[in-house]
């Protein structure tokens, strides 16, 4: 079974910095529009000082703890993907049952030179799926592999 890449907890630490940054500034909105108002439950600036503190704390469990529960192999038949932090999810992938391969990447990701391989099978439930937190060649490679797999199945 392979890790993601190192990288990707830098990846998964700036978008969750992102949400609570945003949750930050959104509660010292509310905090400086309702001042004069009275009805502040906490003194001006803890609540904002505790959404911070409690981001700040989830960029910094969180990503670890995601990146230690994720996995993947890539089998002579298949792809195995596990993960989950609290619901261990276990997937497995016929190769057989893919219909196409993507590789992609959002600027951040780019940024770190990761790439996420995006899986499209068969079926209406579950039918994408995304293995992310890969080097942006490894997810080339990946895909170039299974599209192989993939001719070969259908000349035969």
């Amino acid at each position: 079974m392979h890790p993601l890449d190192r990288a990707v907890l830098n990846v998964w630490r700036l978008k969750l910095g992102m949400v609570a940054g945003v949750a930050t500034l959104g509660t010292l909105a509310y905090e400086v529009l309702n001042l004069f108002d009275g009805d502040l439950p906490l003194p001006f600036g803890l609540t904002t000082a505790l959404v911070l503190a409690a981001g700040l704390a989830l960029c910094l469990i969180v990503p670890p703890l995601r990146y230690r529960f994720w996995r993947y192999a890539l089998r002579p038949e298949e792809l195995y993907l596990e993960r989950g932090l609290f619901n261990r999810v276990r997937t497995i992938v016929p190769l057989r049952r893919i219909q196409h391969l993507d590789v992609s990447q959002d600027v951040i990701e780019r940024e770190f030179g990761l790439g996420r391989l995006v899986v499209h099978t068969a079926g209406a439930r579950s039918s994408e799926i995304v293995l992310p937190g890969l080097r942006y060649e490894e997810a080339e490679k990946l895909r170039d592999a299974m599209k192989r797999y993939i001719l070969e199945e259908d000349v035969v």
